[in-house]
């Protein structure tokens, strides 16, 4: 479909975490009030290792005339990138890959063995922060803190079952909190201490700017409660990619883009070979956080992509405690161009071609074994806009 087709391209917002993994909305019908109070009309669920909210993001969605988008985050190991120290999309860990499964079908359906790769891979992450709470908890006696963290009650009662390192970043500060009566001299007195003399540089009651120092400073490497991710956390990209086929989506890769200096890393540097080495690994979409880049990067990159044939769109995450605007805007703080919004549109009509085609039994844009049908892309962007506008409007 060509540029400019529609006379109004709805707004998409293809990448959002939610409490099914660590997000900033309070339950899925906040997000949902958001992006329908900002005129988003396309929204994409994309936690990491859970299809858990799937079902409800699908009902609460429909009720608010909004699309729903079903889709998965993991973090994958490319270990050829790893052995030759190649970046892919983690700017700190070689060879380490996060892949987006866009499109999965709902309900979820998810065979043998990879049901059993997605549980295996769940459990390891709970394992890591559970080691890390042990941690907090070792440090908070060592300074006669007077309470400790409750893993259990952070599995429980904080999340939906997946537990992240922010999850205890943000118990941390609370059991803090409510032991120093919010006092802010004594909680600061208190981070002092225990992030071993450096001082807090947040206003305490900037809850996110406060759980992002005591990530940087306990939780990450050099912290006192760091623990290194073990290696079985990480299945094999071409796993991952098989999982997200089996559950019936389109494997997608989320770019890094343009760091705060305008660097890139090794793989993503040369978009060209980018692409080209996708498309070998089976991958034929794209994905871009849009407050990550600037304009002008997303047009180059974006637009390469999609000219050649790449599903792409563009989401903001919301996997921190900072709430920030659905409707997506660039890293200048800018509204995407016109362009850009109709490459996120096109990308988001293909995808919800393929998930409904899915659903009918039928083939999707992705067959069995991940190869796109890319020479027919534009008949999928037209049958997705079909039924997408079926249910905004």
């Amino acid at each position: 479909m060509t540029m400019g087709t529609y006379s109004r391209v709805p707004n998409v917002n293809a990448h959002l975490h939610t409490p099914f993994s660590f997000s900033a909305f309070e339950n899925l019908a906040d997000a949902l009030d958001r992006a329908s109070g900002e005129n988003v009309s396309v929204v994409g669920i994309n936690d990491f290792y859970s299809t858990d909210g799937y079902e409800e993001w699908d009902k609460e969605s429909r009720k608010r005339h909004l699309y729903p988008l079903f889709n998965i985050e993991f973090i994958s190991l490319q270990q050829e990138d790893q052995e030759n120290g190649i970046r892919v999309n983690d700017p700190n860990n070689p060879g380490r890959t996060y892949i987006s499964g866009k499109g999965l079908s709902c309900p979820p359906a998810l065979k043998e063995p990879y049901a059993s790769q997605l549980a295996g891979v769940r459990a390891e992450s709970n394992t890591q922060v559970k080691e890390m709470c042990d941690k907090i908890n070792l440090l908070l006696k060592a300074y006669n803190a007077g309470f400790h963290v409750d893993f259990e009650n952070i599995e429980s009662e904080m999340s939906k079952g997946l537990v992240r390192e922010r999850h205890l970043a943000k118990a941390l500060r609370m059991y803090t909190y409510i032991h120093f009566k919010n006092e802010p001299k004594d909680v600061k007195k208190f981070m002092e201490k225990i992030f071993n003399g450096k001082k807090l540089k947040s206003d305490i009651f900037d809850y996110a700017g406060v759980e992002n120092e005591i990530r940087g400073n306990l939780l990450k490497a050099g912290g006192a409660a760091f623990v290194p991710e073990d290696p079985k956390a990480f299945l094999p990209l071409d796993d991952v990619r098989r999982i997200i086929l089996n559950a019936g989506g389109i494997p997608t890769y989320p770019f890094l883009g343009d760091d705060a200096n305008g660097g890139f890393t090794d793989f993503e540097q040369d978009i060209e070979k980018a692409a080209e080495t996708l498309k070998q690994r089976g991958i034929f979409a794209a994905e871009f956080i849009t407050t990550r880049n600037t304009t002008d990067v997303l047009e180059k990159y974006a637009g390469y992509l999609h000219d050649n044939g790449f599903v792409v769109t563009f989401g903001t995450e919301h996997n921190t405690p900072a709430m920030e605007p659905i409707l997506l805007r660039t890293r200048e703080k800018s509204l995407l161009t016109e362009r850009l919004k109709q490459i996120n549109y096109d990308g988001a009509c293909v995808i919800a071609a393929h998930q409904e085609l899915i659903r009918e039994g039928k083939a999707g844009y992705v067959d069995d074994n991940g190869i796109a049908d890319m020479d027919n892309r534009n008949k999928y962007i037209e049958k997705g806009n079909e039924w997408i506008q079926a249910v905004i409007h």
